[in-house]
């Protein structure tokens, strides 16, 4: 199957530094986005859990309260898949913008409907 990007733009009204550890940290990615989160602190990586089926993937890039890229460990793979959230700030509303790109098999209006789904349970968890 061939991959796509898929490229979502989501409004939070919290502040960067308050959404920052929901995508950066493991507690934080497992109250919204998995099931459960595990992190291997020598390699960098991320074990995350969704019913059951776990997938392995390497914090790659990380730059605190701004982005943070995650790249799927998989060796049968030449053109591996990756999620990466980038968290900007309107300064005019004081708004929060986190872009999410997600690279991988599914394809665009599925991974539209996952994000949509997903960001709405965070703005739930964090009231913006």
């Amino acid at each position: 199957m061939a991959k796509t990007e898929y490229v979502g733009e989501f409004e939070f009204n919290a502040s960067k530094k308050m959404l920052f550890p929901y995508f950066s940290t493991a507690s934080g990615l497992a109250q919204w986005f998995a099931d459960d989160v595990n992190i291997n602190n020598s390699s960098k990586e991320y074990t995350f859990i969704w019913d059951g089926d776990e997938t392995v993937a390497k914090l790659t890039s990380n730059r605190t309260n701004h982005h943070v890229r995650f790249d799927v460990v998989d060796e049968n793979d030449d053109d591996p898949n990756y999620f990466e959230f980038k968290l900007d700030m309107n300064e005019l509303t004081q708004s929060v913008y986190v872009q999410i790109t997600d690279y991988s098999d599914m394809d665009v209006e599925e991974a539209q409907e996952l994000w949509e789904s997903l960001t709405s349970d965070l703005k739930e968890i964090v009231g913006g």
